[in-house]
C-alpha cells in the first residue's frame, strides 16, 4: 500500500481562529468563509509538507440544522472531492456535542489500522492530546496545522497538545486572508463603540481609546416610553443618526482578580461588534428577550477571546460573572440605524 497523508479539521477551531485573526474575535458569524478555498489551501500545505498524496480530508463540525443535519454550506463541503463530512450535533443551549469524540476516535482508529503514515490535525484542543498519542503509538506521525496570528504565533493551541504532537506548522497566512473575510456591519445594528469608561480616579474623556466618529445614517424614531422592544419596533422605523454617548461611569474593577477590567471591556466590545456584523433587527430583539441567558456561540466567544487575551486556560468564576455583566451593559447600548 502506498504512503499517504490525511487531514483532520476541527472546524470549530479553524473558523474561530481564522475569525480571531481577521476580526479580533473568535465569533464565527463575524466572518464570511470560502470553505472550498480554505480546504484546498490546507490540502496543498499538507501534501507539500509531507511529500505524500492526500487520502482524505475529514471535516468535523456540529450540524447546523436541528437533529445534527447539515446546512447548505456543510452540504457543499461534504460534496467536495476527498472530503468526508463528520457531524456532531448542537444541544438546546447551542453547545456542540460529539465533535471532539468523533475526532478522537478517528485519530485513534486510523492510527491503529495504519490507514495513513502522516496525519495533519487542524485543532488546538487539549482534549485531543490522548488521541494524538494513541495514533503515534501505532507508528503514525501527527503534525498540528494551525492558524497564526499577525505576529506569526499560533492561535489558541493548548500546550499539552503542542507538546504531544510530532511538530506544528502554521497555515499559510495569505490563504487565510484570501478565504476568510470580515462581514460588514449592517447600518441598522451599528454598535455603541464609544471609548471605554474611565477607570476609577480617571477624568472623563481621558481614556486611551479615541472616541469614534459620528456616523450619519437613517435611524428609527424612538419607541413610546414603556413600549416593549419587538421585531416590528426594531425593523419598521426610520432613523436619523447614530451618536455614541459620552463616557459616563467607570469600568468596575473585579475584586481579587488577576484579570484587568479593561481586558474584560475590550473583549466584550470586540465580540459585540463581531456579532453585529451578521445580526438583524429580529436577532437583536431575540437577544434582549432571552436575557439573562447569553446564546452559546456568544458565550463561548467571550470566554475564548478572554482566554486568548490573558493567557488563562481557566477563567475564574468571578471574572466570568464580570464578563457576562459587561456584555449586557454594552449590549444595551447597541442602537438601530
Amino acid at each position: 500500500m502506498r504512503s499517504q497523508c490525511a487531514v483532520y479539521i476541527d472546524a470549530g477551531y479553524l473558523l474561530a481562529a481564522a475569525a480571531t485573526r481577521v476580526t479580533g474575535t473568535s465569533l464565527r458569524s463575524s466572518v464570511e468563509v470560502d470553505h472550498a478555498g480554505l480546504i484546498e489551501a490546507v490540502i496543498d500545505q499538507a501534501e507539500r509538507d509531507s511529500g505524500l498524496p492526500l487520502l482524505r480530508v475529514n471535516w468535523y463540525d456540529s450540524g447546523a440544522r436541528p437533529g445534527g443535519l447539515p446546512d447548505h454550506a456543510q452540504d457543499l463541503i461534504g460534496l467536495m472531492s476527498k472530503v468526508k463530512l463528520r457531524l456532531g450535533r448542537r444541544s438546546w443551549s447551542g453547545e456542540q456535542k460529539g465533535v471532539d469524540l468523533r475526532i478522537g476516535l478517528d485519530l485513534a482508529t486510523h492510527g491503529r489500522q495504519r490507514v495513513v503514515d502522516v496525519m495533519y490535525l487542524v485543532s488546538g484542543d487539549d482534549d485531543l492530546t490522548e488521541a494524538v498519542e494513541e495514533a503515534q503509538s501505532h507508528g503514525v506521525q501527527v503534525t498540528l496545522l494551525v492558524v497564526p496570528n499577525h505576529a506569526g504565533a499560533p492561535i489558541a493551541v493548548a500546550r499539552h497538545l503542542h507538546r504531544a504532537a510530532d511538530g506544528m506548522i502554521l497555515l499559510n497566512e495569505e490563504a487565510v486572508s484570501r478565504s476568510v473575510r470580515s462581514r460588514s456591519i449592517p447600518k441598522e445594528l451599528l454598535p455603541d463603540l464609544a471609548p471605554a469608561e474611565p477607570t476609577a480616579g480617571e477624568e472623563p474623556g481621558t481614556a486611551a481609546q479615541a472616541a469614534p466618529e459620528v456616523t450619519t445614517v437613517e435611524a428609527p424614531a424612538p419607541a413610546p416610553t414603556g413600549s416593549p422592544i419587538t421585531p416590528n419596533v426594531l425593523a419598521g422605523k426610520r432613523p436619523t443618526t447614530v451618536i455614541p454617548p459620552s463616557p459616563s461611569g467607570v469600568v468596575v474593577p473585579i475584586p481579587a482578580s488577576e484579570v484587568p477590567a479593561e481586558d474584560v471591556d475590550a473583549v466584550v466590545r470586540q465580540v459585540i461588534e463581531g456579532w453585529c456584523r451578521a445580526a438583524t433587527p429580529d436577532s437583536l430583539a431575540s437577544l434582549r428577550a432571552g436575557r439573562p441567558s447569553i446564546p452559546g456561540d456568544l458565550d463561548r466567544a467571550l470566554l475564548m477571546d478572554l482566554s486568548n487575551r490573558t493567557g488563562l486556560d481557566d477563567i475564574p468564576e468571578p471574572v466570568r460573572h464580570a464578563l457576562r455583566d459587561r456584555f449586557w451593559h454594552l449590549a444595551d447600548k447597541i442602537r438601530l440605524g
